[in-house]
Formats: C-alpha cells, sequence, structure tokens
C-alpha cells in the first residue's frame, strides 16, 4: 500500500510537537520522542551547524530526503535568517503533505515564532519542480521524486536524510540509495541522518563514506553522520 493510502492521524510528540502517525506502519514523520528535539539534534546541530562551522560558505546547497512535514526546512530557515546564511534547499518527496493537513502542525507556536507562520505556510504553498524565493537569502526547491530517480552530482554541500525507517522502508537504506548521495554531494560533503543501524553505516562505508557514530537525540542512543571524501 502507497504512503499517500494509508490512514493518517496528527500526534503530540514528546517535547510537545506534532507530527503525522501512520498507524498501520506503526511510523511516524518524525520521533515520539520530539519532532523539534530530533531535528534540531540531528539536522542543524549536527548538520547544519557542523558543515557551517568547518569554513565559510557564500552559499549553503541543501538536499532533503523526505521533506514531509516541512519541519527541518522551517527550522533551517530560521537558523539560516540569525546569521544571514544564503541558502539553497531542495526538498524531495514522492507523496507530499497536503496543505490543509501541514498547516495544523503547531511548529510555529512550539518554536516562539508565531510571527513566522506565514514563512512555514509558504514553504507548502510554493510550487513544485521550480526555485521559489521564500526570502532573498533561502531559495526552496521542491521535487515530487522517487528518491532511486535522484541524479544529482556534485551540487549539495549537506544532506538531511530523513527517510522513513528501514523498518517499513527498507529500499531508502541500500547501497543504491547512498551512491546516489555520494554522488549528490560536493567533494566533503556532509549527510546526516537519525539511523544508526549496523546495515546502514555498512551501506554508506561502501560507497566511500567516512561515517561518525554521534550520540542519538531524545529517544535513540544514536546517530550516523557521513562525509563525502
Amino acid at each position: 500500500m502507497m504512503e499517500n493510502q494509508l490512514k493518517r492521524e496528527i500526534i503530540t510528540t514528546a517535547d510537545g510537537s506534532t507530527t503525522i502517525h501512520l498507524p498501520e506502519l506503526n511510523e511516524q514523520y518524525h520521533s515520539k520522542h520530539g519532532a523539534i528535539n530530533e531535528a534540531k539534534h540531528v539536522f542543524i546541530k549536527n548538520g547544519f551547524d557542523y558543515v557551517l562551522g568547518l569554513g565559510v560558505l557564500k552559499k549553503l546547497n541543501i538536499l532533503e530526503i523526505g521533506f514531509g512535514t516541512g519541519l527541518n526546512a522551517f527550522i533551517t530557515f530560521l537558523e539560516a535568517e540569525k546569521i544571514n546564511q544564503k541558502i539553497h534547499y531542495v526538498g524531495v518527496e514522492a507523496y507530499p503533505v497536503a496543505f490543509d493537513e501541514a498547516i495544523l502542525m503547531n511548529y510555529s507556536a512550539e518554536l516562539s515564532t508565531e510571527e513566522k507562520e506565514p514563512i512555514f505556510e509558504l514553504l507548502h504553498q510554493s510550487a513544485w519542480e521550480v526555485p521559489f524565493e521564500i526570502s532573498p537569502d533561502f531559495v526552496l526547491t521542491k521535487r515530487k521524486q522517487f528518491f532511486v530517480d535522484i541524479e544529482d552530482k556534485d551540487i549539495f554541500n549537506l544532506i538531511y536524510f530523513d527517510a522513513f525507517g528501514a523498518r517499513v522502508q527498507p529500499e531508502l537504506w541500500t547501497v543504491e540509495i547512498f551512491q546516489k548521495m555520494y554522488n549528490a554531494l560536493q567533494p566533503k560533503g556532509v549527510l546526516v541522518t537519525y539511523s544508526a543501524k549496523g546495515s546502514v553505516r555498512r551501506a554508506m562505508q561502501e560507497v566511500g563514506f567516512q561515517v561518525e557514530r554521534l550520540p542519538g537525540p531524545p529517544g535513540k542512543r544514536e546517530m550516523l553522520r557521513a562525509t563525502k571524501v
């Protein structure tokens, strides 16, 4: 059964932020231990902040695997705005979340950024397949695409790998997919993910990534960060 045919419920995670739960798969778009906490720890602290800490980038090119509810994109926008960092953000999603479902998420309130709610809405209202200027420093391109069809080469500085877990979609965590991720990154580019499964780490290493185990977000002991060498 395709993801967009499954029953969908909005649930509140442990940090008060909401996510979408698919009861038939017992899977959700974000950690039930805290959607915002997971995003900040995995993708911002160990991805966005880490890459910018390696050196000044005039423009940071980010690829998100699993655009979903737009939470990672929204927090990235907020963090980039604080430091006037230019971002080109590409979000890939095979089954986009509908706007009327996305606006039920409570991220602006939980992040105490209610004045930025129009930005969150714009992330979902913007057209697919074309670059859209969310702000002068933040350009978003959303692509409705299966991950296996990604063919980018040497473009991105950072990948947020936020696909559904290997338990429910093992085909998204294979050598074939991570080869595509490796190809999409520029040299010294970085991929971060919430997963720490041994099979995932080995698949990353097989295609050439240098892989680190890092402390995980709430509810997870470890996560992975991979660097293209």
